[in-house]
């Protein structure tokens, strides 16, 4: 079905209007922070539970990425639907647990029971709304109050602005309350071991497979030789050694197209490149891919970890590609 479009309405400039509402509203956002936030951190900070993060509607799909954001960074989260709550999810909260609450009006009746039985248990909760005199707020031990500004939406009602704003406050209070922990890079793998960050944090040593023949030529063999060799792993390369088996250059298919004129009289020693770039077993693969791209190569050496001069395998940069 064709779409009929009025020629007056400029549709990149909607799309644009409504970012830039959204940026300035996250600019105020910015300003307003204060004690109160500085409180909110420290207690998550020091929970001894979990975070348990709850919403209905667009701020519980907030809710959702904060409660995944906050784990990631060091703060053990949840999420709970409050209207399942009230029909015996209510159980997962603990004493000792944490309740951050997200409501643009604080009036949301869904969110009544999960904060009444947070009392119950004395268990604080941190609340997230613009109505700084809603029941939420009012119940809260630590109220985040939202700049009142409107929605993008034409009609000033579907959330954005809104959850735009609970959204990086999510992430604000997550990162502030990772940096006040003191996470480690090395934590932050821990917790991604999936995907591009798993990847790109694996040692190459755990990619290749060490002990496999590798093309290996002298600096005496012949072109005949070194073809055989690259040809016989299909690396596209092959290494050249010393006689103690000390890697001391590396040879390409590029290098072989630059010296195709010296191909029956040239020995490897004589076309190869010397000092090659190579990586040992514990380098990552994100590192090695940096390296490759720098340097305009597709091949380097796994270096024998109990001899660092010794080649141990063979890494090609289609090798270091996430699979699928």
């Amino acid at each position: 079905m064709l779409l009929t479009i009025d020629p007056a309405f400029d549709i990149r400039q909607a799309g644009h209007a409504v970012i830039q509402q959204e940026a300035a509203a996250l600019i105020q956002l910015a300003a307003s922070l204060d004690e109160v936030f500085s409180e909110a951190v420290q207690l998550i900070v020091g929970t001894a539970g979990r975070v348990i993060v709850a919403g209905m509607g667009k701020s519980g799909h907030v809710c959702r990425k904060i409660a995944a954001t906050l784990s990631a960074t060091g703060s053990s989260a949840f999420f709970l639907h409050p209207a399942e709550a009230s029909h015996g999810d209510l159980g997962v909260l603990k004493p000792g647990d944490t309740m951050l609450v997200l409501s643009n009006s604080g009036a949301t009746p869904e969110l009544r029971p999960l904060v009444g039985y947070a009392r119950k248990l004395d268990v604080p909760v941190v609340a997230v709304a613009s109505e700084p005199k809603s029941w939420l707020m009012r119940e809260a031990d630590i109220a985040l109050v939202l700049p009142q500004v409107p929605e993008a939406c034409p009609e000033r009602i579907a959330p954005t602005t809104s959850s735009t704003m609970m959204l990086a406050l999510g992430d604000a209070l997550a990162v502030a309350a990772m940096r006040l922990r003191g996470v480690s890079r090395r934590q932050l793998v821990g917790w991604h071991p999936g995907g591009n960050i798993g990847r790109d944090t694996m040692p190459v040593g755990d990619l290749v497979r060490l002990g496999e023949p590798l093309p290996l030529v002298t600096a005496q063999a012949g072109m005949r030789d070194v073809v055989i060799e690259m040809t016989s792993v299909g690396k596209g390369a092959a290494g050249v050694v010393d006689d103690a088996g000390n890697l001391i250059g590396i040879i390409t298919d590029g290098d072989l197209r630059r010296a195709f004129d010296r191909m029956l009289t040239a020995t490897a020693g004589e076309i190869m490149t010397a000092n090659p770039k190579t990586v040992s077993g514990s380098t990552t693969v994100g590192e090695a891919q940096r390296m490759m791209i720098e340097s305009r190569i597709t091949v380097m050496f796994v270096m024998d970890p109990r001899s660092p001069t010794r080649p141990a395998a063979v890494l090609h940069i289609h090798d270091l590609a996430l699979p699928g």
